[in-house]
């Protein structure tokens, strides 16, 4: 099977991609920060759920000490504040101080992501050592 067919570094690649295309987005937002009446842009949160659920391996207790696996809902990047934002007189809903601190954020979760997808590709290369 090719390294690109992994569904965890699929699901990593996209989540990276996802990240740049959302500082593009942000960008954009403070570009705009002085034009009339336009309106902060930001992305919906991806939802890896189902393709983690049909990727993962089912992990057995065979042990009764051992701890079970807690399932968990939602997504920990669900930071999309439904577009509530505070309009100004000019009718322009962009914001330095929110657009900084989403970039900032953007920034830490796609370094984590890519710290992520080469620790993979390293066990990889270690397991394809041995």
């Amino acid at each position: 099977m090719p390294i690109s067919d992994i569904p965890i570094l699929s699901m990593l690649r996209q989540r990276m991609q996802w990240h740049q295309v959302r500082q593009e987005v942000l960008a954009e937002n403070v570009a705009n920060s002085d034009t009339p009446n336009y309106q902060a842009k930001d992305l919906a949160p991806l939802d890896f759920g189902n393709a983690l659920s049909a990727a993962s391996l089912g992990l057995d207790r065979t042990d009764p000490n051992h701890i079970p696996l807690q399932s968990s809902t939602g997504s920990q990047f669900a930071t999309d504040r439904g577009g509530q934002y505070e309009i100004r007189p000019r009718g322009n809903s962009v914001t330095h101080e929110d657009e900084m601190m989403k970039a900032a954020s953007n920034q830490m979760d796609y370094e984590a992501v890519t710290s992520l997808y080469t620790h993979s590709l390293a066990l990889i290369k270690i397991a394809l050592d041995r």
